[in-house]
């Protein structure tokens, strides 16, 4: 109520002492109502209302007063304006500088617009002078009502620290349609609301009304207060915690206790001096230590700084393990953790002779391809053991994000560094033996693709710098030496797998598989199983009916299963009180290991028309595959089930076009493939099968159905067919021989062109082994199938063509044939 004052003289009689006329000028306002006896200044702009109040000021300095219904109209019509207005006094008038006009009005009566005489230069209105009615007494209940309304007054004044002087203006009203003006003047209320209050002419109506609006303004003003206070005791909060902080800094300073913050400012600087970081780092290091410095220890821009200081202070920027460089003790150590693996530790040795005579080399890029079970990770723990390195393992298998490699920045909420970094530090070395375990297995997504952030670390030309997200610096990764492994190599970008150094893991014999049991397995499963050397002998006639019989893999990990299995049920017996010694025998390995899983296939107990046994590879080894070929009278069609990929299906389309082409030479009837439909089927038709290697194989089980004449049950073949009948390398042969040898078969057509490759097959089993070299289809026929009176396929030619092309084998230096791909063969597995 600064600007607006009430004059209440004359308030008990409700007639203004005024005449007041009943044609009076007309002055729209906007924003406000204007009540009887208020008095304020109002600014006045507008050409039509500036004539409204000098015509005014030329009569009796009476006019007319009412609200506009929208304050933004600047030309008002009739119907823009209320009905109901206030007669009011011009006291004062001041022109301004602006061509505005300033001028103090008085309320006198209430008015209502009976007609509009005029609405240029100005408007002039024909008024009804508005006589409320009056109260000959004061009720109970209106004062009641009054006390009511003063009170709520008072406490919305409390409650909004307003003046005293409006309780005591208050006070001195006697008169409820007064007192209700007089508040609804100074509650802030919408111009509908205070239009509505100046149009109730009955004073005790009004006074209700103004009365609900001030209990809604109090419980407003309530709330409000109660969140003011709310926040103000937070901040007093906050203000008084760092109050008393700062005293306890004085008072621990005073008792030579000295300061946390300071001694941890003072520890990190030490730290940072002893990790020996590289100048970039060091600089960058010194720089958040001094932002962490400036920071309340509280704020949670402190805590990120804190921790990313704590990372770079532990990472071992210059830590280094010295490596072992005697290399018999190295081959020593890594020939009592593993059997056999010759190319794997003949490379290792030689990475430890170029480190000693070089000293500074960088650190090789390996990467370990086999089956399951073979030992690719135990490997890796024993490289590092040799070497005299830590070991670092980390597994691949399902990461979809780039930022596992990577790190997340900073700027994430809970952001972390990258997978390798994350093992560099807990490795405690620049330069430990790092396993990225089943890098096969890496997948991609909307996130990113980490294959792609490999390509930096497993570079030798760029992992000098590797950068992490989160770091943001250079860490130097050329010392460590990487090691992956994957049991495949085709889902490997290629980009990826032209930067590491591939070497093959293949399945183990049945003879490698008996000396792992006896030097590895059998003594580990002992040891876990809490029994002694003297309760337990396994025979070696056992173990190798435990991998033939009992086992169906490449690797090792169900031969150890069925060895844990016989020792967990001696170690009951022992439990109950058995002390003599149990031997397990090829005769009683039944009663602990249950009849035998894995039977010699039904094909292989005679010698069938129509079906040849072919050789697969897979992931899990090799296996053997057989073809069936069937005839029936039709129009030459030709059907192919098993669920065959398309090169297989392409294989024998091939094989039925080479036997159309050379059907006389091999007494077929030359239009056969006019009057018989021709069926191939390779059984387990649940499992997908693919890869060129199966042609020659369904090759003859085709032509061995139209000669009539059956295949050898003991041999098996593989390799790729031309419409020509050439026979074309393949790959996997070690993995295709062990199988082979696993299912009895002795006798195995292999592509003249992998003559080198058989060096890889190990030498006893090539000495139990028959190993036929085609060069073409006739050769492949003449091995495999047998005359239609005889039991024995002639294949004393083929065998001595064999021995001829060893000892047409130079001795010297071979010149390599080219590297043949391996075909893709999807899983066999039921």
């Amino acid at each position: 109520m600064s600007e607006t004052q009430w004059n209440l003289e004359g308030q008990e009689s409700k007639e203004s002492p005024v005449e007041i006329p009943d044609v009076l000028p007309l002055l729209p306002i906007r924003d406000i109502v204007i009540y009887p006896y208020m008095m304020l200044p109002l600014f006045v702009g507008r050409e039509m209302s500036i004539r409204a109040v000098e015509e005014s000021l030329s009569r009796q300095r009476l006019i007319f007063l009412v609200a506009q219904k929208n304050s933004a109209e600047d030309s008002p019509k009739p119907d823009d304006i209320y009905r109901v207005g206030t007669v009011a006094s011009i006291m004062r008038m001041l022109k301004l500088a602006d061509g505005r006009v300033k001028i103090l009005v008085q309320g006198l009566a209430k008015g209502e617009i009976e007609s509009y005489l005029r609405d240029q230069p100005f408007f002039e209105a024909k008024i009804r002078k508005v006589v409320e009615p009056a109260l000959h007494e004061v009720s109970i209940e209106i004062e009641a009502l009054m006390r009511n309304v003063k009170e709520k007054i008072e406490q919305i004044l409390n409650l909004k620290n307003l003046p005293p002087e409006i309780v005591m203006v208050t006070d001195n009203i006697s008169d409820a349609g007064v007192l209700a003006d007089l508040v609804a003047s100074n509650l802030r209320l919408r111009i509908e609301e205070s239009q509505a209050i100046l149009e109730i002419f009955d004073p005790v109506a009004r006074l209700k009304k103004v009365n609900d609006l001030l209990s809604r303004e109090l419980e407003l003003s309530t709330v409000q207060a109660r969140i003011q206070n709310q926040a103000k005791e937070e901040m007093s909060k906050s203000q008084r915690d760092y109050f008393l902080r700062e005293q306890l800094k004085q008072i621990q300073q005073e008792l030579g206790e000295g300061d946390e913050r300071a001694e941890e400012i003072k520890d990190l600087k030490k730290q940072i001096e002893k990790a020996k970081m590289p100048l970039e780092a060091k600089r960058e290091a010194e720089k958040q230590l001094k932002r962490l410095e400036q920071m309340h220890p509280e704020s949670s821009e402190a805590s990120l700084v804190r921790t990313y200081l704590d990372w770079l202070v532990d990472i071992p920027w210059s830590k280094k393990t010295k490596d072992n460089l005697n290399i018999k003790k190295a081959q020593l150590v890594l020939d009592e953790d593993h059997y056999d693996l010759a190319k794997i530790k003949e490379r290792i040795l030689e990475y430890l002779a170029v480190n000693k005579l070089r000293r500074k080399i960088k650190g090789p890029i390996l990467c370990f391809v086999g089956p399951p079970g073979v030992g690719k990770t135990s490997l890796g723990k024993s490289i590092a053991r040799a070497l005299g390195r830590n070991f670092v393992r980390i597994s691949l298998g399902g990461i979809r994000d780039e930022a596992e490699i990577r790190g997340h920045r900073r700027t994430y909420v809970g952001a972390l560094p990258g997978r390798i970094i994350q093992g560099i530090k807990q490795g405690g070395s620049n330069n430990p033996v790092f396993m990225l375990d089943e890098i096969d297995k890496v997948g991609t997504d909307f996130r990113g693709d980490p294959s792609a952030a490999l390509l930096e670390v497993l570079d030798p030309e760029q992992n000098h710098a590797f950068s992490d997200h989160y770091l943001n610096l250079s860490f130097d990764l050329s010392n460590v030496l990487f090691i992956c492994t994957a049991n495949l190599l085709d889902p490997v970008p290629p980009a990826l797998a032209d930067r590491m150094e591939v070497i093959q893991l293949s399945g183990y014999t049945n003879e490698e598989k008996l000396e792992i049991a006896r030097k590895f397995l059998i003594p580990r499963q002992l040891e876990d199983n809490g029994i002694s050397a003297s309760l337990l002998e396994i025979s070696d006639d056992a173990v190798l009916r435990i991998i033939a019989q009992y086992t169906k893999e490449a690797g090792l990990r169900n031969l150890e299963r069925e060895i844990a299995s016989i020792c967990r049920k001696l170690a009951r017996k022992v439990a109950e009180g058995k002390k003599d010694l149990t031997r397990v025998t090829r005769a009683n390995l039944h009663l602990f290991l249950g009849p035998p899983k894995f039977l010699p296939e039904a094909e292989q107990e005679q010698h069938e028309i129509g079906v040849a046994t072919g050789l697969a590879w897979t992931s899990a080894g090799g296996e053997v595959l057989y073809v069936e070929a069937s005839l029936s009278k039709g129009r030459g069609n030709l059907t192919l089930t098993g669920q065959l990929g398309d090169v297989m299906k392409e294989s024998a389309q091939a094989a039925v076009s080479y036997a159309r082409s050379q059907a006389k030479k091999l007494g077929i009837e030359e239009d056969f493939y006019q009057k018989l439909d021709v069926h191939i089927h390779v059984p387990a038709g649940a499992i997908p099968k693919d890869g060129p290697s199966a042609g020659i194989t369904m090759a003859t089980a085709l032509i061995s159905a139209l000669t009539r004449r059956p295949v050898s049950r003991d041999t098996a073949m593989t390799g790729e067919i031309t419409l020509r009948g050439r026979v074309l390398p393949v790959g996997g042969l070690k993995e295709k021989c062990l199988a082979a040898f696993h299912a009895g078969i002795k006798t195995i057509i292999v592509p003249d062109r992998n003559e080198n490759d058989l060096e890889e097959i190990p030498k006893q089993l090539r000495r139990k082994l028959t190993l036929v070299l085609a060069k073409n289809m006739s050769d492949v026929l003449k091995a495999a199938l047998l005359d239609k009176n005889s039991k024995r396929p002639s294949v004393g030619a083929e065998t001595s063509a064999a021995k001829a092309a060893k000892r047409r084998r130079p001795k010297g230096k071979e010149k390599p044939l080219d590297k043949v791909g391996r075909e893709k063969v999807i899983p066999l597995r039921a």
